[in-house]
């Protein structure tokens, strides 16, 4: 699994790039940063973009839920670059545990998803 986070643009949008399968020890390398930026920033918007993206195991699963439950109100923008059907049916499947808005989009679209990021 590779795990790179990079901050963009007034401190408050965080790039995530995902590629492999998502294990726990790279869940909570990254985790820190994000919950660092929502602490400085208050709301947050996040870019998780994904290459040849393999899933979560299940620790990296009930890390994600935990994060939601704790942060439902606190990402204000979610973009979802992927490259496969499934991945855009993640975008789907995040709405109930987020007051984020939330658009997929596809790994050849990723400077417009960077630019509705930042809107």
């Amino acid at each position: 699994m590779s795990v790179e986070l990079s901050e963009v643009q007034h401190g408050n949008i965080l790039e995530i790039q995902f590629t492999g399968k998502l294990d726990i020890e790279a869940y909570e390398s990254f985790l820190p940063s994000v919950e660092s930026q929502i602490k400085e920033c208050g709301k947050i918007r996040i870019l998780f973009s994904m290459h040849d993206f393999h899933g979560w195991d299940a620790g990296a699963m009930w890390q994600d839920i935990k994060f939601d439950a704790k942060h439902f109100n606190d990402i204000e923008r979610l973009a979802i670059v992927g490259e496969t059907k499934w991945e855009h049916g993640m975008a789907i499947f995040c709405k109930p545990f987020t007051t984020a808005k939330i658009r997929y989009f596809d790994q050849s679209d990723i400077e417009a998803a960077r630019l509705w990021i930042a809107e």
